[in-house]
């Protein structure tokens, strides 16, 4: 079964402060904030993410694993990511397991800094071996919604 690597206190006020950074535009272009409706609640959830464009295509991964935000994405199907106050919806669609490895690769290479801790595979690393650590790491292809 998946797990999830919950943030501290520290962290969770860290990424209150980069949401909002991303939602004023004042951070680096991948990043975002992710609005998501609770499968339960029906209120709107925030979290800071990292956009990864591959070959033209837009994913968003979950370096801490089987999060909430997750939960709710596959229960919703749909997210929205607002940066410099301009909000876009999106359906998601998650990847199997087998088609994960590329994209956990390029993810790591590209975030290493923030997210190696949440990996125990180190950036760098060949695709092949993301393959023992694709289903701890969701990954959701990102599509316009009408």
């Amino acid at each position: 079964m998946a797990k999830m690597q919950k943030p501290s206190g520290v962290e969770r006020f860290f990424n209150k402060l980069a949401g909002f950074a991303f939602r004023k535009g004042w951070a680096p272009e991948y990043g975002h904030e992710l609005e998501v409706v609770g499968r339960s609640s029906g209120r709107v959830y925030k979290t800071p993410v990292n956009l990864l464009r591959v070959e033209g295509k837009l994913y968003l991964v979950a370096p801490r694993g089987e999060t909430q935000w997750v939960k709710n994405a596959r229960a919703a199907g749909t997210v929205s990511l607002t940066r410099r106050a301009t909000s876009k919806r999106y359906r998601v669609t998650e990847l199997e397991v087998g088609q994960r490895p590329k994209i956990l690769a390029a993810y790591l290479d590209a975030y290493s800094g923030q997210v190696q801790r949440f990996f125990s595979v180190e950036a760098g690393s060949p695709v092949e071996a993301f393959a023992s650590i694709a289903a701890e790491h969701p990954v959701f292809e990102l599509s316009a919604s009408d």
